[in-house]
Protein backbone atom coordinates (compact mmCIF):
# COMPACT_ATOMS: atom_id res chain seq x y z
CA UNK A 1 0.00 0.00 0.00
CA UNK A 2 1.38 3.55 -1.03
CA UNK A 3 1.90 5.99 1.60
CA UNK A 4 1.63 9.62 0.37
CA UNK A 5 3.22 12.85 2.14
CA UNK A 6 0.71 14.59 4.80
CA UNK A 7 0.81 18.40 2.66
CA UNK A 8 -0.06 21.68 2.58
CA UNK A 9 -1.42 23.52 -0.29
CA UNK A 10 -2.07 27.06 -0.45
CA UNK A 11 -5.68 27.67 -2.69
CA UNK A 12 -5.11 31.38 -2.63
CA UNK A 13 -8.30 32.89 -4.55
CA UNK A 14 -11.04 30.59 -6.25
CA UNK A 15 -9.88 31.36 -9.49
CA UNK A 16 -7.03 29.30 -8.79
CA UNK A 17 -9.29 26.72 -10.66
CA UNK A 18 -9.20 28.52 -13.60
CA UNK A 19 -5.62 29.50 -13.78
CA UNK A 20 -3.33 28.56 -16.44
CA UNK A 21 0.58 29.47 -14.90
CA UNK A 22 2.04 29.17 -11.24
CA UNK A 23 0.41 27.31 -8.44
CA UNK A 24 -2.07 26.22 -10.72
CA UNK A 25 -0.11 24.05 -13.39
CA UNK A 26 1.96 22.88 -10.57
CA UNK A 27 -1.13 21.02 -8.76
CA UNK A 28 -1.98 19.88 -12.31
CA UNK A 29 1.04 17.82 -12.78
CA UNK A 30 1.18 16.81 -8.72
CA UNK A 31 -1.65 14.14 -8.41
CA UNK A 32 -0.06 11.92 -11.54
CA UNK A 33 3.60 12.58 -9.56
CA UNK A 34 2.00 11.27 -6.62
CA UNK A 35 -0.14 8.72 -7.40
CA UNK A 36 -3.83 7.58 -6.22
CA UNK A 37 -4.69 7.11 -2.53
CA UNK A 38 -7.57 5.53 -1.51
CA UNK A 39 -9.11 8.35 0.04
CA UNK A 40 -8.35 12.05 0.54
CA UNK A 41 -9.01 13.87 4.00
CA UNK A 42 -8.95 17.57 3.25
CA UNK A 43 -7.78 19.76 6.66
CA UNK A 44 -9.14 23.34 4.93
CA UNK A 45 -9.16 26.51 6.54
CA UNK A 46 -12.92 27.38 4.93
CA UNK A 47 -14.47 24.94 7.86
CA UNK A 48 -13.60 26.82 11.52
CA UNK A 49 -15.83 24.87 14.19
CA UNK A 50 -15.73 25.03 18.42
CA UNK A 51 -15.10 21.06 18.13
CA UNK A 52 -13.06 18.90 15.49
CA UNK A 53 -15.97 17.83 13.13
CA UNK A 54 -15.99 15.44 9.82
CA UNK A 55 -17.98 15.21 7.47
CA UNK A 56 -20.18 11.62 6.81
CA UNK A 57 -22.32 12.48 3.70
CA UNK A 58 -21.79 10.04 1.03
CA UNK A 59 -22.22 12.10 -1.53
CA UNK A 60 -20.70 15.64 -0.95
CA UNK A 61 -22.20 18.87 -2.52
CA UNK A 62 -19.28 21.43 -3.62
CA UNK A 63 -19.64 24.39 -1.90
CA UNK A 64 -19.58 28.32 -3.70
CA UNK A 65 -18.26 30.22 -0.31
CA UNK A 66 -17.48 33.29 -2.02
CA UNK A 67 -18.72 35.92 -3.76
CA UNK A 68 -18.24 38.13 -6.75
CA UNK A 69 -16.36 35.66 -9.14
CA UNK A 70 -17.14 34.55 -12.52
CA UNK A 71 -20.01 33.18 -13.23
CA UNK A 72 -17.76 30.28 -14.36
CA UNK A 73 -16.34 29.15 -11.39
CA UNK A 74 -20.19 28.76 -10.06
CA UNK A 75 -21.21 26.23 -12.80
CA UNK A 76 -18.35 24.00 -11.45
CA UNK A 77 -18.87 20.91 -9.79
CA UNK A 78 -16.47 18.60 -7.96
CA UNK A 79 -18.56 15.56 -7.86
CA UNK A 80 -16.00 12.90 -6.13
CA UNK A 81 -17.81 10.52 -3.87
CA UNK A 82 -17.77 10.92 0.06
CA UNK A 83 -15.56 9.14 2.41
CA UNK A 84 -18.02 8.25 5.64
CA UNK A 85 -16.19 5.32 6.80
CA UNK A 86 -12.92 7.48 6.51
CA UNK A 87 -14.60 9.98 8.52
CA UNK A 88 -15.41 7.96 11.27
CA UNK A 89 -12.07 6.67 11.50
CA UNK A 90 -10.58 9.76 11.56
CA UNK A 91 -12.99 10.79 14.32
CA UNK A 92 -12.30 7.75 16.33
CA UNK A 93 -8.49 8.50 16.29
CA UNK A 94 -9.11 12.36 17.06
CA UNK A 95 -11.11 11.05 19.99
CA UNK A 96 -8.63 8.69 21.30
CA UNK A 97 -5.96 10.53 21.29
CA UNK A 98 -7.44 14.35 21.99
CA UNK A 99 -10.10 13.47 24.15
CA UNK A 100 -13.73 14.53 23.32
CA UNK A 101 -16.26 14.05 21.15
CA UNK A 102 -15.82 14.91 17.72
CA UNK A 103 -19.17 15.78 15.77
CA UNK A 104 -19.92 14.08 12.45
CA UNK A 105 -22.04 16.49 10.17
CA UNK A 106 -24.13 14.15 7.70
CA UNK A 107 -24.42 17.34 5.46
CA UNK A 108 -21.12 18.63 4.74
CA UNK A 109 -19.66 19.38 1.48
CA UNK A 110 -16.90 20.39 0.12
CA UNK A 111 -15.76 23.96 0.44
CA UNK A 112 -13.55 25.67 -2.03
CA UNK A 113 -10.22 25.28 -0.04
CA UNK A 114 -10.79 21.09 -0.44
CA UNK A 115 -12.66 21.62 -4.21
CA UNK A 116 -10.07 24.08 -5.80
CA UNK A 117 -6.96 22.30 -5.18
CA UNK A 118 -8.56 18.91 -5.32
CA UNK A 119 -9.83 19.74 -9.27
CA UNK A 120 -6.37 20.21 -10.83
CA UNK A 121 -5.02 17.55 -8.80
CA UNK A 122 -7.54 14.96 -9.16
CA UNK A 123 -9.76 16.06 -11.79
CA UNK A 124 -11.48 12.81 -12.68
CA UNK A 125 -13.24 13.10 -9.22
CA UNK A 126 -13.74 9.41 -8.76
CA UNK A 127 -11.23 9.30 -5.21
CA UNK A 128 -13.32 9.03 -1.93
CA UNK A 129 -12.91 12.39 -0.20
CA UNK A 130 -13.99 13.63 3.31
CA UNK A 131 -12.92 16.83 5.62
CA UNK A 132 -12.19 17.29 9.03
CA UNK A 133 -12.54 20.77 10.09
CA UNK A 134 -10.02 23.36 12.35
CA UNK A 135 -10.77 24.50 15.60
CA UNK A 136 -12.02 27.99 15.79
CA UNK A 137 -10.32 28.92 18.86
CA UNK A 138 -7.43 26.70 18.40
CA UNK A 139 -3.80 27.53 17.77
CA UNK A 140 -0.75 26.06 16.08
CA UNK A 141 -0.42 23.39 19.06
CA UNK A 142 -3.66 22.13 19.12
CA UNK A 143 -2.90 21.85 15.25
CA UNK A 144 -0.19 19.78 15.65
CA UNK A 145 -1.95 17.32 17.54
CA UNK A 146 -4.72 17.08 15.18
CA UNK A 147 -2.43 16.35 12.50
CA UNK A 148 -0.31 13.55 15.28
CA UNK A 149 -3.67 11.91 16.14
CA UNK A 150 -4.50 11.24 12.27
CA UNK A 151 -0.94 10.39 11.61
CA UNK A 152 -1.94 6.54 10.96
CA UNK A 153 -4.50 7.24 7.90
CA UNK A 154 -1.20 7.69 5.91
CA UNK A 155 -0.29 4.19 6.80
CA UNK A 156 -3.79 3.30 5.03
CA UNK A 157 -3.44 4.58 1.57
CA UNK A 158 -4.86 7.85 2.50
CA UNK A 159 -3.96 11.67 1.86
CA UNK A 160 -3.81 14.02 4.16
CA UNK A 161 -4.50 17.68 2.53
CA UNK A 162 -4.41 20.46 4.36
CA UNK A 163 -5.10 23.64 2.17
CA UNK A 164 -5.29 27.37 3.41
CA UNK A 165 -2.49 30.13 2.46
CA UNK A 166 1.35 30.80 2.64
CA UNK A 167 0.42 33.90 3.54
CA UNK A 168 -3.16 35.51 3.60
CA UNK A 169 -3.74 39.47 4.23
CA UNK A 170 -6.58 40.47 2.06
CA UNK A 171 -6.55 43.32 3.62
CA UNK A 172 -3.49 44.48 1.52
CA UNK A 173 -4.69 42.71 -1.61
CA UNK A 174 -5.70 45.56 -3.66
CA UNK A 175 -3.19 47.65 -5.60
CA UNK A 176 -1.38 44.38 -7.24
CA UNK A 177 -1.85 42.91 -10.09
CA UNK A 178 -1.75 39.29 -10.56
CA UNK A 179 1.71 38.79 -11.46
CA UNK A 180 2.70 41.27 -8.73
CA UNK A 181 6.32 40.49 -7.41
CA UNK A 182 5.56 40.26 -3.68
CA UNK A 183 6.69 42.95 -1.40
CA UNK A 184 9.99 42.14 1.35
CA UNK A 185 7.49 41.19 4.12
CA UNK A 186 5.61 38.76 2.10
CA UNK A 187 8.51 37.26 0.91
CA UNK A 188 10.57 37.43 4.25
CA UNK A 189 7.94 35.92 6.25
CA UNK A 190 7.41 32.92 3.57
CA UNK A 191 11.11 32.46 3.42
CA UNK A 192 11.15 32.05 7.36
CA UNK A 193 8.90 29.78 7.23
CA UNK A 194 10.25 27.64 4.49
CA UNK A 195 13.59 27.37 6.11
CA UNK A 196 12.12 26.31 9.59
CA UNK A 197 9.88 23.70 7.97
CA UNK A 198 13.38 22.50 5.88
CA UNK A 199 15.36 22.59 9.49
CA UNK A 200 12.52 20.99 11.32
CA UNK A 201 12.47 23.68 13.80
CA UNK A 202 8.81 22.87 15.26
CA UNK A 203 9.18 24.60 18.14
CA UNK A 204 10.18 28.02 16.19
CA UNK A 205 7.23 27.32 13.91
CA UNK A 206 4.92 27.10 16.58
CA UNK A 207 6.01 30.24 18.09
CA UNK A 208 5.69 31.66 14.83
CA UNK A 209 3.92 35.08 15.24
CA UNK A 210 6.82 36.11 17.70
CA UNK A 211 9.82 34.79 15.81
CA UNK A 212 8.93 35.11 12.62
CA UNK A 213 9.35 38.37 10.11
CA UNK A 214 5.88 40.39 9.85
CA UNK A 215 3.73 37.48 10.75
CA UNK A 216 1.31 39.13 12.28
CA UNK A 217 0.93 41.40 8.49
CA UNK A 218 1.13 37.87 6.56
CA UNK A 219 -1.28 36.40 8.87
CA UNK A 220 -3.95 38.97 10.42
CA UNK A 221 -6.24 36.00 11.84
CA UNK A 222 -4.48 32.53 11.77
CA UNK A 223 -7.27 30.00 10.37
CA UNK A 224 -4.83 30.11 7.09
CA UNK A 225 -2.08 29.41 8.38
CA UNK A 226 -3.14 26.25 11.07
CA UNK A 227 -3.76 23.85 8.34
CA UNK A 228 -0.12 23.39 7.81
CA UNK A 229 0.36 22.52 11.99
CA UNK A 230 -1.88 19.57 10.83
CA UNK A 231 -0.34 18.18 7.86
CA UNK A 232 3.20 18.81 9.99
CA UNK A 233 1.50 16.72 12.78
CA UNK A 234 1.13 14.25 10.26
CA UNK A 235 4.40 13.21 9.38
CA UNK A 236 6.86 11.40 10.90
CA UNK A 237 8.30 12.71 14.13
CA UNK A 238 11.25 15.05 13.76
CA UNK A 239 10.87 14.83 9.39
CA UNK A 240 11.74 17.89 7.93
CA UNK A 241 9.42 18.82 4.90
CA UNK A 242 10.01 20.35 1.85
CA UNK A 243 8.64 23.10 0.16
CA UNK A 244 7.75 21.73 -3.71
CA UNK A 245 6.34 24.67 -5.24
CA UNK A 246 7.27 28.62 -4.67
CA UNK A 247 4.86 31.35 -6.15
CA UNK A 248 2.98 34.47 -5.40
CA UNK A 249 -0.53 35.81 -6.73
CA UNK A 250 -1.42 39.30 -6.46
CA UNK A 251 1.68 40.18 -4.65
CA UNK A 252 0.60 39.34 -1.16
CA UNK A 253 -0.57 35.63 -1.50
CA UNK A 254 2.10 32.94 -1.19
CA UNK A 255 1.49 30.00 -3.11
CA UNK A 256 3.78 27.49 -1.75
CA UNK A 257 3.28 23.72 -1.37
CA UNK A 258 4.83 21.67 1.08
CA UNK A 259 4.95 18.19 1.59
CA UNK A 260 5.84 15.80 4.10
CA UNK A 261 7.61 12.55 4.18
Amino acid sequence: MSRFPSLFVSHGAPTLALEKDGAAEFLRGYGGRLGRPNAILVVSAHWETDVPSVGTTPAPGTIYDFRGFPAELYRMRYAAPGAPELAERAAELVEAEMGGAVRRDPRRGLDHGAWVPLSLMYPEADIPVTQLSILRDGGPAAHLALGEAIRPLRDEGVLVLASGSATHNLYEFRGFDYDSAPPGWVSEFGDWVAGAISGAKTAELLDYRRLAPSAERNHPTEEHLLPLFTALGAASPGTAGTRVHSSHTYGVLAMDVYAFD
